[in-house]
């Protein structure tokens, strides 16, 4: 990997972006398409979800992903998300690099999402940060600690900004390495990103990473990374062709799309490591099995600018 990136970027893809689906995606598909986005040089793939089959069949074969997305350690992170216990210990026997452990600030979305209290949701995670703490140092993961809808709910409406603080807290006491602040059902706009990201670097320093987890719903995803960048982030998740959503939030758009924030982190000067040709090449693996009204993205629509090509 780059040896120098201004901003880390995590293709949510393959585990945000394909869970929407209500077709399966065959493995060997899912695969191809995290070869792809390794091989265009994105820092860490967010690879699948360890959640039942029967809840999301899109993830029945999260052991084989993860296992050939392993084939890229060394050049890519491998990460993966767990909503209780039982997922991150399956997920700490598969070997991952990161488990992303999610809880909503909102009691209502937690509810849809895990059925459970966020009190509840909390002592999962401390279950789980002891679990990852048993693990041999030199094989020890990374524990993200994701707060889905710190930016609005669509069951709840408006989340308080103190809703989101009290997650947040919890994690940082609890040991969080990082804490990831999710927009899940796209409601943000840049004054509330600025709002609630520095209200939780007030509250927990400046020791813990804090991570932007953006969706489009409202078209107001890339202003919401910019916002996000004026006040300090420099870690943002994205999705290519913009693919996502939420089950809890319908019409709701996908993740922010990840050609077209690399697009516009590099004309602001901003190294990302990442070519972007060879992303957007992305789009061809995925038209046969996903269909067209879950694949966006401005740059595939108009082209990159011929003026404007250059490698990242």
């Amino acid at each position: 990997m780059p040896n120098r990136r201004d901003v880390f970027i995590c293709e949510t893809g393959p585990r945000d972006g394909l869970q929407i689906l209500d077709t399966f995606v065959p493995t060997e598909v899912k695969c191809r398409l995290i070869d792809a986005i390794v091989e265009a040089g994105l820092p860490e793939v967010e690879v699948g979800s360890f959640v039942p089959a029967k809840v999301v069949p899109q993830f029945a074969d999260i052991d084989a992903i993860v296992a050939h997305a392993q084939r890229h350690r060394g050049r890519t992170i491998v990460s993966a998300l767990t909503p209780n216990l039982k997922g991150a210990e399956n997920a700490l026997k598969a070997g991952v690099d990161v488990v992303n452990f999610v809880i909503s600030a909102s009691e209502a979305h937690n509810q849809a999402n895990v059925r459970r209290t966020v009190s509840e949701q909390l002592d999962g995670f401390r279950a789980v940060r002891a679990a990852v703490d048993a693990v041999s140092a030199d094989k020890r993961p990374h524990l993200l600690g994701a707060i889905s809808t710190s930016f609005g709910c669509s069951i709840a409406g408006r989340v308080s900004e103190k809703e989101v603080l009290r997650v947040a807290t919890a994690y940082a006491e609890i040991g969080a390495d990082e804490i990831a602040l999710a927009d899940t059902v796209g409601y943000g706009t840049p004054p509330l990103i600025k709002a609630i990201v520095s209200a939780v670097r007030r509250e927990i320093g400046n020791r813990i990473p804090l991570r932007l987890h953006l969706h489009d719903t409202l078209g107001l995803g890339l202003a919401n990374a910019a916002a996000g960048l004026e006040v300090g982030i420099r870690r943002f998740d994205a999705a290519v062709s913009g693919l996502g959503g939420c089950p809890f939030a319908p019409g709701a758009r996908g993740n922010i799309v990840t050609e077209d924030l690399i697009f516009m982190l590099e004309e602001m000067g901003l190294k990302t490591g990442i070519d972007l040709e060879k992303l957007m090449a992305t789009r061809a693996i995925l038209v046969p099995h996903v269909a067209a009204h879950y694949l966006t993205g401005h740059l595939h629509e108009a082209g990159i600018p011929k003026a404007l090509r250059k490698s990242a």
